[in-house]
């Protein structure tokens, strides 16, 4: 069912022409073959009978010959195709996301490295800030491995910070995730995410609509963005600041009648900022993963250990009254320095004058809650509250 429809030499050679025409824009190409059919009868009208159908400028950019390049293009595009885990989908595939043709400019081609039937499955996008604080990276991080652990395939951006925690989060799990690029699926960018991208190509799925070889270019990533949003149920925002590319993602999602979610911060966080606004706007405030999957009727599954295993179900005999994953109570000056903390980072100065502590005596109850697992040290000599799993 998710398996690409083979293509002949000269199927393969009139997408690939339509698909890099200059000027030619993804929702004129759709008019064009709905219209006409196939690429090749496309491919085979007058001036007249495209214009007609889709403007003159379409019609200019289908029949403007081809590039001196092309004919190296093709055979680049072929022996790409041939090789193991890659796949090409043409709009006209019925393995073609259908969320995607709920789009008004689907891209002609998908290039595919890894899974296709990912695209085809329930999905929730991860976004957020490239400079994501400590905690946002453990908070992407978590979301999506519950969302992922619950059958969800989380999408996201492969950029650093928020996506590439999301990605982490969520491989292993029984959804998978599906990164989408913003260059050709023979590219990787940030290049320090090649081993997570060679990761998400052997379990889960790349996803570009760009042609090989194509570099990263500022242009390309809101249109990366619509086409996060146009994959997924929901879009899940964890930082952003104010002008921010996953505000744009999260805008997209919410013309195409997508669910938006926000973690909410500190009112004095810069990267807080964009989630507020989407609040503001009528985004919905979440602060679990599981509230995630209330929204689509979900139930969460039994959380992942460290190792990646699932928990042994306990039976009455074996069972505890403390879970694993809550740390030890709390009291006396440990619990005054907790309330003290709150939910910034805040430096040693910052901490002793808001509890009158000593500095040994504040040094000790702080290294006292780092092992027990209530406290994080963060670089630059900042402490923050740890998110218990």
């Amino acid at each position: 069912m998710y398996v690409p429809l083979p293509l002949t030499d000269e199927e393969l050679s009139a997408w690939l022409r339509l698909s890099i025409a200059p000027g030619l824009r993804p929702a004129a190409l759709r008019a064009l073959l709905g219209a006409f059919g196939l690429p090749q009868q496309l491919l085979a009208q007058s001036f007249a009978a495209l214009a007609a159908a889709a403007g003159t400028e379409a019609a200019r950019a289908v029949l403007a010959p081809v590039a001196p390049a092309f004919a190296e293009q093709l055979a680049g595009l072929r022996e790409w195709c041939a090789q193991p885990g890659h796949a090409l989908l043409t709009l006209g595939d019925p393995a073609y996301p259908p969320r995607l043709l709920t789009m008004v400019d689907p891209p002609p081609l998908l290039y595919i490295r890894g899974r296709p039937a990912l695209l085809h499955a329930r999905g929730v996008a991860i976004v957020g800030s490239r400079s994501a604080t400590p905690q946002g990276v453990e908070d992407a991080e978590r979301f999506a491995r519950v969302l992922s652990d619950a059958g969800i395939a989380v999408v996201s951006g492969l950029a650093l910070g928020v996506d590439g925690a999301a990605h982490l989060g969520a491989l292993g799990g029984d959804g998978g995730t599906v990164a989408v690029i913003g260059t050709g699926a023979d590219r990787i960018y940030p290049a320090s995410h090649h081993a997570l991208a060679a990761r998400i190509a052997a379990e889960g799925a790349i996803v570009s609509e760009w042609p090989l070889g194509t570099p990263a270019r500022s242009s390309n990533f809101p249109q990366r963005n619509r086409l996060i949003a146009g994959l997924v149920e929901g879009v899940v925002v964890v930082e952003a600041a104010m002008r921010s590319g996953s505000l744009i993602t999260a805008r997209l999602a919410n013309d195409m009648g997508r669910d938006v979610f926000a973690l909410p911060g500190s009112i004095h966080a810069p990267l807080s900022r964009g989630c507020h606004r989407l609040i503001k706007q009528g985004a919905r405030l979440v602060e679990t993963p599981e509230e995630v999957l209330e929204e689509f009727g979900i139930v969460a599954p039994e959380p992942r250990r460290r190792d990646g295993q699932r928990p042994e179900r306990r039976t009455p005999d074996n069972t505890d009254s403390t879970p694993n994953n809550v740390p030890p109570a709390i009291d006396g000056d440990a619990s005054l320095l907790l309330d003290a903390l709150g939910y910034s980072p805040a430096s040693l100065e910052i901490l002793a004058a808001r509890t009158d502590m000593a500095e040994a005596q504040l040094q000790a109850t702080l290294l006292r809650l780092e092992l027990a697992g209530h406290v994080r040290a963060l670089p630059g000599g900042r402490f923050v509250r740890a998110a218990h799993r």
